[in-house]
């Protein structure tokens, strides 16, 4: 596996640290790293973007319910 990181990290001009740290969820995808990965996969970088923020927003709703206590506005 490190060797397949390795790999495909020196495919993506990043060291093998920073590919490791976002797939073992210690990192986040970058505007940068977003780019990298849709050259690669022939995806957008809106995906990836996407992806990230869909996972934050998932992680921060577990972790906290304070969010839940605040007030709807009536506009």
């Amino acid at each position: 596996m490190v060797n397949e990181h390795s790999e495909f990290a020196k495919s993506l001009g990043v060291s093998r640290k920073t590919l490791s740290r976002i797939v073992n969820e210690h990192g986040s995808i970058t505007p940068d790293m977003a780019l990298r990965l849709s050259k690669a996969f022939s995806t957008t970088p809106q995906l990836w973007l996407n992806l990230q923020q869909n996972y934050d927003l998932w992680h921060v709703s577990q972790k906290s319910q304070e969010w839940k206590m605040v007030e709807t506005i009536a506009v």
